[in-house]
């Protein structure tokens, strides 16, 4: 398993779409349009990839976009059915927050759907705000200062 950053203009990326799709969206009843944020190409896209290099395929992705000179927001956290539970997803945000630090980002938030705060809490994510309701399931607003301990 490789964890590698890449652009929209990569060749990974329409993996990396197909697999946002399959497990953020049609389990909404979405179609593949929604999955394409207007900020995708100003956005850092962090992958897990396995197999052969002439086949790599996309197993796990999580983004990161930019919304001020020190903070910006994780989304689209995404990992295959088939690789859930076995480290993961916790391995793709932390390299991601490696690389923010090297940045200067200092604080990572989040809209996380509200089933899964649990496991961006065991990685030092606190709940603030209210909760609400995004693409039609609850969420709920998560932050953590990359300075402080998991």
């Amino acid at each position: 398993m490789d964890l590698r950053f890449i652009d929209p203009a990569h060749p990974l990326y329409p993996q990396e779409l197909e697999l946002r799709y399959q497990v953020l969206r049609a389990p909404l009843g979405m179609d593949r349009a929604s999955v394409k944020f207007p900020f995708d190409a100003q956005s850092l896209h962090l992958v897990a990839v396995e197999g052969p290099p002439e086949a790599l395929e996309v197993v796990g992705c999580v983004l990161f976009h930019p919304e001020g000179p020190h903070t910006g927001r994780l989304f689209q956290m995404a990992v295959s059915p088939t690789r859930q539970r076995g480290g993961l997803g916790a391995r793709l945000v932390r390299h991601l927050e490696e690389a923010l630090r090297a940045r200067g980002i200092q604080e990572v938030t989040m809209h996380a759907r509200a089933h899964v705060a649990g496991f961006y809490g065991t990685l030092g994510y606190a709940v603030y705000g209210e909760p609400f309701v995004e693409v039609g399931i609850p969420h709920v607003h998560m932050r953590r200062r990359l300075d402080a301990a998991p």
